[in-house]
């Protein structure tokens, strides 16, 4: 005879959701204002480090939006087609956002080996009064985000794309002074190929992550050994196979395990067992738990004891 046990858990409570679509509506609007500021003053300056900042820009006004789509779509509820919801949505953001960063990136350093060959004259001080005004909404930005970043991947995907965004603003600002105060029109390709490469390093860590999701990896936080070796550590439980960790979207951890426990054991008090300890040591709040019961004589100790 079989049990199951069915544990779910709501780490992605719809308060938080709620908090998090604020924080990225908010941050959106600041985004596209200056996106249009910054895309005028690099056409005006014609500086290439403004243009590629604007050009970040609206790949984070992008990522703001597809990340509140997201958002929408993750809390619809289960169907009997997409039995865990639509939270790998959040996911799937994440891992676009991650790719967008990339190929903007690429095309910046394509675009600044061109202006190394043949340098263009930049109106240094236009140059750094717009990249001023963009890390100050940048800076604002990682501070309206910065609460809702640890719980979701797909918030922590644009909180990247800002956190780049901002050090391409010191990087376009710096580029400027030297323009202005040395004439060195080869600081601003040079600035804009350091912005492309910074936006590539802090995005792999976002591509990783996103494609271990979707491929069902174990989470990182957690060892499944130790694991097993929790389980196995309740009294009555004789072994366990078939385990398996992973996780459905960020902050939500999902396990299946076959659990043998001894023979005349209570299922309830084993499966309340298990799955506080999953809770209390590993913070596993959705359990799917199949026992199985053992006759081995050596197995014997009840969980009514404890």
């Amino acid at each position: 005879m079989h049990d199951h046990c069915h544990h779910h858990g709501h780490a992605h409570s719809a308060e938080s959701r709620a908090r998090n679509r604020s924080r990225l509506t908010l941050t959106m609007g600041l985004t596209v204002v200056y996106m249009f500021a910054e895309a005028i003053g690099g056409w005006w300056s014609d500086s290439l480090a403004l243009l590629a900042d604007a050009g970040h820009m609206f790949s984070d006004a992008a990522a703001l939006g597809l990340s509140l789509f997201a958002l929408w779509i993750a809390q619809r509820p289960p169907t009997p087609q997409h039995s865990y919801g639509y939270y790998r949505a959040e996911i799937l953001a994440a891992l676009a956002n991650g790719a967008a960063l990339v190929a903007i990136s690429i095309f910046i350093c394509f675009e600044a080996i061109g202006r190394l060959r043949e340098p263009h004259v930049v109106a240094g001080p236009i140059m750094m009064g717009i990249a001023a005004g963009g890390l100050v909404v940048n800076v604002i930005g990682l501070a309206i985000l910065h609460g809702g970043r640890q719980g979701s991947l797909n918030v922590q995907g644009v909180w990247l794309h800002l956190l780049t965004d901002a050090l391409g603003s010191v990087a376009a600002l710096a580029a400027g002074g030297l323009v202005w105060a040395w004439g060195w029109e080869w600081a601003d390709p040079v600035a804009s190929m350091l912005i492309g490469a910074l936006v590539i390093y802090s995005s792999w860590s976002l591509l990783r992550d996103a494609i271990n999701i979707l491929m069902e990896r174990t989470p990182p936080h957690i060892d499944v050994g130790e694991v097993r070796q929790t389980i196995l550590g309740l009294a009555g439980v004789c072994g366990v196979h078939d385990l398996h960790v992973w996780t459905i979207t960020g902050g939500m951890e999902s396990l299946s395990a076959h659990v043998t426990i001894a023979a005349g054991q209570s299922s309830r008090a084993a499966l309340e067992a298990i799955g506080e300890a999953l809770k209390r040591e590993y913070g596993i709040e959705h359990s799917t738990i199949q026992l199985e019961p053992d006759d081995d004589a050596a197995c014997r100790t009840s969980f009514e004891t404890q």
